[in-house]
């Protein structure tokens, strides 16, 4: 992860922390007030994010993978057991 990112990453939690509308302005604001330098570009992608996506819903995702659905728990399958030499009636030491 890059500067830019981490710096537009806190400034829209603090934005979404205080129910303040993340838009590409007050990222901005907010990551020059920290004196970061970051690409024009990264203020305009999160916001745009932050349109598309609940920020709260995200921050109580964030062990999901990404905001993918989790994988359906795979049902074990019982595997046949070995008989044992006790089950044979006879053991090798017999």
């Amino acid at each position: 992860m890059s500067c830019g990112e981490v710096a537009c990453t806190c400034a829209s939690l603090i934005l979404h922390d205080e129910d303040i509308p993340i838009t590409a302005e007050k990222i901005s604001v907010i990551v020059k007030a920290a004196n970061v330098n970051v690409e024009p570009y990264w203020p305009l992608l999160f916001a745009k994010l932050a349109e598309k996506r609940n920020i709260g819903d995200l921050i109580m995702n964030i062990g999901a993978g990404g905001g993918a659905a989790a994988p359906a728990a795979e049902e074990k399958k019982e595997e046949p057991k070995e008989e044992s030499d006790d089950d044979m009636g006879f053991s090798l030491f017999d």
